[in-house]
């Protein structure tokens, strides 16, 4: 079974193996969907490009003879022009997006994430508080036992970066826009009891933690990722000292096209770690192809 999330910033590939639900194949690779979206309320020809590129480079890694299940999240539901952009990439690859709700989107993470807690950090994962921040959007989702509760905020790496140009900017903003989630946190909260885990899924999370264990983008490794736990002192600690970097040096680290959005994801994720209270946060690389994937599994 085949998983493909078409995020905002990233196109995230993943073979499972439906009956030992283990990974036999992955693809990842920045392409920038949500580049120019605030400004034009489009997706780009020159994005439409990259992401048919990225899928045929895939087919040259991953067996695509298999079944797909294939979704993107906010960039295409947000921009005019989606159905073009879905006909677009089908009659280039073959392959179809279907374009989920963010409720399915955070159905499809609280899933992988929680196989990520329980089967790779043998953790009692019936409650946890999860935090995806995406390249058009972040979301906030909770699992309560059956439970699932999540909401999604038009924040996200990629947007805040092309709307606010200077990094003081961005602080501001990211702060700004944080705040508009304390009212759900408190209620979730108030309605569920505070989790124990507090967890978090998607690119930001995920560099933070292959900088803490010292990998850079070439040498990242997801396996050694799961289960690392980060902190607020960890996330101020790194936001310093790439501020300090040089651009190129900050791209060897987290990626070619990501020096300057980490910086803003640093800003949201830090404000939300406030924001909650928790004193650190467990890492999961899993996300929402693997949810896409499992689910597939058992479609």
């Amino acid at each position: 079974m085949i998983g493909i999330d078409l995020g905002s910033n990233t196109i995230r590939i993943v073979q499972i193996d439906c009956n030992t639900l283990e990974k036999k194949a992955e693809f990842e690779k920045i392409i920038k969907t949500a580049d120019k979206l605030v400004e034009t309320n489009e997706i780009s020809d020159e994005a439409i490009n990259r992401i048919i590129e990225a899928i045929n480079e895939a087919k040259k890694i991953i067996d695509f003879n298999d079944k797909v299940k294939a979704v993107a999240t906010e960039a295409l539901r947000r921009a005019k022009n989606k159905e073009e952009v879905i006909k677009k990439i089908k009659e280039a690859t073959g392959i179809e997006f279907e374009i989920i709700s963010s409720e399915e989107e955070a159905r499809y993470t609280a899933l992988a994430v929680f196989k990520c807690l329980e089967k790779k950090c043998n953790l009692d994962a019936r409650s946890f508080l999860l935090v995806d921040i995406g390249g058009g959007s972040t979301e906030i989702i909770l699992k309560h036992k059956d439970i699932i509760v999540s909401k999604s905020y038009k924040v996200g790496i990629v947007t805040l970066t092309q709307k606010y140009k200077t990094t003081d900017a961005i602080k501001i903003a990211a702060k700004k826009e944080v705040a508009k989630m304390k009212d759900f946190i408190e209620m979730l909260f108030m309605t569920y009891k505070k989790p124990k885990i507090f967890t978090a899924s998607s690119g930001t999370p995920t560099s933070l933690a292959a900088l803490k264990l010292g990998m850079k983008y070439s040498t990242y490794d997801p396996e050694k990722i799961n289960c690392t736990k980060v902190t607020l002192e960890d996330i101020d600690y790194w936001m310093e000292k790439l501020l300090k970097m040089e651009m190129k040096k900050r791209e060897e680290l987290v990626g070619v096209g990501r020096g300057d959005l980490i910086v803003s994801g640093l800003m949201i994720f830090r404000e939300i770690f406030k924001l909650t209270k928790y004193k650190e946060c467990i890492v999961c690389d899993d996300g929402v192809r693997e949810g896409v994937a499992f689910a597939g599994c058992i479609e």
